[in-house]
């Protein structure tokens, strides 16, 4: 617990595919934590392979927190995370463990960390204008009309991430201020817990070739087998957690809409920009305290030590 009664927290943040569940563990073997899960889709249970989840052995080693509590048919949100990493957080430091929350979702650590941005009233029905519009138009077409309104929101968000899109729109026609001065204005200043945020810093052309190699162990390992045992239990293609990244590619080469190569293409292709905008994001908040990792790992242990003694 920190001076200011809050908490204490490290949170390991970063792009895809930079090695946060290894330096998590080797933090949480050093300074006696356990670690709670803050990636949006390790949350789905079945979904191994295709998230890189820790493997059983690594899980076992070091008690891991919000990894396999949804079914892949369930929409978990921010605050759904918030919520149950709250939980989870009280229980481990009740056990006098420390905590380590790591994963690549920028919105679930912001959410943690400092909070959401509530929404106005009114919101339901504007929102449901909103969702129709967007079913006649189309994703870029709500994706063009944030740039209009709200620029600085619009350069971080992806066509697909179209609750976000209208979420951001809903604001802005219900108080005529964007939702990126709002979330400004809130600064979310009313911190949660006092944390220590470490992220991995990686040459661009490595963390490429990282991720190219990290698609290619995914389907050494069985994602096809894997995806295919998904939509054989009934999980419709359309479902969120089964438009990520690496299932919906592969859901369309065994709908035959795509040979595997092509396959393979987009799942590097697509984890490529999700990292770039992963990096957009964790690269805006300058409470982050960038490493290179392994090399500069004592001095990551050192940060680590000292913030939580």
């Amino acid at each position: 617990m920190s001076v200011s009664g809050k908490p204490k927290l490290l949170a390991v943040v970063g792009p895809t595919a930079t090695g946060k569940s290894e330096l998590a563990l080797r933090l949480a073997r050093e300074v006696d934590a356990e670690i709670v899960n803050a990636d949006s889709m390790q949350v789905y249970r079945g979904m191994d392979i295709g998230t890189a989840k820790p493997t059983p052995e690594q899980r076992a080693g070091v008690p891991h927190h919000l990894i396999d509590v949804a079914e892949p048919d369930r929409l978990f949100s921010a605050a759904d995370f918030a919520e149950a990493a709250d939980e989870a957080i009280r229980a481990v430091t009740a056990r006098g463990k420390r905590v380590i929350v790591v994963g690549g979702t920028g919105l679930y650590i912001r959410a943690l960390l400092k909070g959401l941005v509530d929404s106005p009233s009114g919101a339901g029905a504007v929102r449901k204008a909103l969702q129709e519009e967007a079913a006649q138009l189309g994703n870029e077409a709500m994706l063009e009309r944030l740039r209009l309104v709200d620029p600085e929101l619009a350069a971080r968000m992806h066509p697909n991430n179209l609750v976000r899109i209208i979420r951001a729109l809903e604001v802005h026609r219900l108080t005529g201020v964007p939702l990126s001065r709002h979330q400004e204005e809130h600064a979310f200043s009313a911190r949660r817990y006092e944390a220590l945020q470490v992220g991995i810093s990686i040459d661009r052309a490595e963390l490429y070739a990282r991720i190219e190699g990290r698609v290619e162990r995914m389907l050494a390992e069985g994602l096809v087998d894997e995806v295919r045992g998904l939509l054989a239990k009934g999980y419709d293609r359309q479902l969120k957690a089964m438009r990520a990244i690496g299932y919906k590619e592969t859901a369309a080469y065994l709908a035959g809409e795509c040979s595997l190569e092509e396959a393979v293409q987009l799942m590097k292709r697509d984890t490529r920009r999700y990292a770039k905008r992963q990096l957009t994001w964790f690269n805006a908040d300058p409470d982050i305290l960038w490493f290179e990792y392994p090399g500069k790992f004592g001095s990551i242990l050192q940060h680590a030590i000292e913030f939580f003694e």
